[in-house]
Order: C-alpha cells, then structure tokens, then sequence
C-alpha cells in the first residue's frame, strides 16, 4: 500500500517537475490557451483572488531574508528606488494623463493605466533581474519596500487621479491590499517556519511548477475576453497592445538616467523593476468593479511584461559588457 501511494504521489511531483523546467515556453503556451478557450476563463474567475494570494505567498515564502539584511547597508539607493517607483511614476502618469485629457477622452483605459501606476512589482521582478544579468538583490529589496508601502500608496493616488470614477473606495481599496499583501506575506512566513527553507530551495523547480499552474488560473480569467475583442475590434485591441509597450519602455528609459550616478547596473536594475508593475494584484482586488475595456488593458498589457526582458536581455548584457570594459 505504501508502494501504491508513493507511486500516486509521485506522478503530480513529475508533473511539476516538467512544468516548472518549461520556464517563459510555458507562459506563452498559457496565454495562448487563455485567448483561444474563453470558457475556461468564465469557469476560473471566482479562484481569482485566491490565485493571485497564493502566488503571493510563494513569493514571499521564497524571500531571501540575509540578502534583504545585506541590501539595507545601501538604504539611500533603496530609498531613492522606492520612492521612484511608488510615489514619482505614479504621480507622473497621472499628471501627463490629466495633461492630455485622457480621463475625459478614455476614462476606462485611463483607470487602467492609473491602477498599472499604483501597483507593486510583480514578485518575479529579481528573476527577470538575474535573467538580463542584473542586480537581483536590489530589485528584491525594493520590491518588498514598495509592496509594503502599497496600501498607502494606491488608495492615496487613485483618490487624487481617478477619485469616484472607481467603484472602490479608497479605504476600501487600502483594506483589500492591507489584507491581500499580509496575509500572503503572514502565510510565506509560515511556510518558511514549518516546511523549512532548505526545502523549500531543494523544490524549487516543483514549486516553479505550482507557479505555472497558478498563472494558467490567472491567465485564463484575464485572457477570457481578448480573442472576442480582437476579432470585433483588431484595430483597437493592437493600439491598446502598442501602448501598453509604450508605457513599459517609456517607463524604463525614463528611470535609468535618474539612477545613472549609481552606476549603470543599479540604474538598469532599477529600470527593470520600474517596469514590471503587477497589474495582476489590483486586479485581485479591483477586478469586480471594473468595466470590460480596462480588463482588455489589463490583459493585453500582460504582453510586454513577460515579453519584453527578454527583447532586453542582449541590449543589457551589451551595455554592462561596456561598462566593464
């Protein structure tokens, strides 16, 4: 019996075994399943939340406590990094939007950008860090600060931006975060008590594996309504795409020259970080009260996030080759 059970347990351990070596193949194979099969989205969305909470935990659960010790030697540049990121980008967006009129020109796709603005760094920013080559330590440090800080931060800017256009409140805004990023955090603490961190970094490719699982969930529920856009708006669904890469490398070039005095791996480092913004985790917490084309923005705006450090990858390893010439 005890031969019976280890062989039924190891084939889902197999499983995710392969499914965490896939890596970027496997999202891609995600995305595209999730624009081309819209039922399974429909079915999915009520787990949207708890997806987007349980990658959250794994996150932090993975969190490197001596490395964030070691980073907070430098404290100004992580400083300088946080405050960029969760109080300058977000007030500067909102500004050039007001500027040009979006919120009464495109009120739905300026929530979207405004609510892309006020997130925290997706949790697997000091991956793509350490994939271009980058310094995966400090954009781990100020993720943590920035995502401690969103609470504060997103319902401050949404109230000065988008104010009563958003169906949340701003306190209640604060509350869901509050509750979304402890609770994760509380429950990857737990985690790294109990299952013990060299466990946890001797699964890793099986937890990798739980990963991509939970980004078929998120993906699907995201991706449910762009093969319906597309075909009935082809023209709208590539300008939204075209923007939402816009933004992400606008956002990039704009961050390294302010961080340059630095040194040019802490100013793209930072660059990097600045870019991926974790659409995903407003969503959790917005998802319900908001209007169709701002979850067209949020999914297509997917593209550029997973796609574009690996556009970036030789141009960094280029430039940090130079700099070390």
């Amino acid at each position: 019996m005890e031969h019976s059970l280890a062989r039924l347990l190891k084939a889902p351990a197999t499983l995710l075994h392969w499914l965490g070596n896939q890596g970027t193949r496997a999202v891609a194979v995600i995305v595209i399943i999730g624009v081309m099969v819209p039922p399974i989205g429909a079915l999915l969305r009520p787990f949207l939340t708890a997806t987007v909470f349980i990658l959250l935990g794994i996150a932090f659960a993975r969190v490197d406590i001596n490395s964030l010790r070691n980073h907070f030697r430098r404290p100004w540049l992580v400083c300088g990094a946080i405050f960029w990121y969760s109080f300058a980008v977000p007030a500067a967006v909102g500004l050039v939007c007001t500027i040009i009129d979006l919120p009464v020109k495109a009120p739905e796709l300026f929530v979207g950008i405004m609510l892309q603005a006020v997130t925290s760094p997706i949790m697997s920013a000091p991956a793509f860090a350490a994939l271009v080559g980058l310094d995966a330590t400090l954009v781990l440090v100020a993720l943590v600060g920035c995502t401690a800080l969103l609470p504060i931060t997103a319902p401050l800017f949404t109230m000065i931006f988008i104010g009563p256009t958003l169906a949340i409140t701003p306190s209640g805004l604060a509350l869901k975060l509050l509750i979304l990023i402890a609770g994760a955090a509380f429950c990857g603490a737990l985690a790294r008590r109990f299952v013990g961190v060299n466990a946890i970094s001797r699964y890793r490719v099986e937890i990798d594996g739980i990963n991509v699982v939970l980004l078929f969930v998120f993906a699907a529920v995201i991706m449910k309504n762009v093969g319906g856009y597309l075909l009935s708006h082809p023209l709208a669904a590539c300008s939204i795409t075209a923007l939402a890469f816009v933004i992400y490398f606008l956002l990039f070039v704009l961050t390294v020259p302010v961080f340059r005095a630095a040194g040019r791996t802490n100013a793209l480092s930072i660059g990097l970080l600045t870019s991926q913004r974790n659409i995903g985790l407003m969503l959790a917490v917005t998802g319900a009260t908001l209007s169709e084309l701002t979850w067209i923005y949020f999914a297509l705006a997917q593209f550029p996030l997973y796609m574009a450090p690996h556009f970036l990858k030789p141009i960094m390893r280029q430039m940090l080759d130079r700099e070390g010439k």
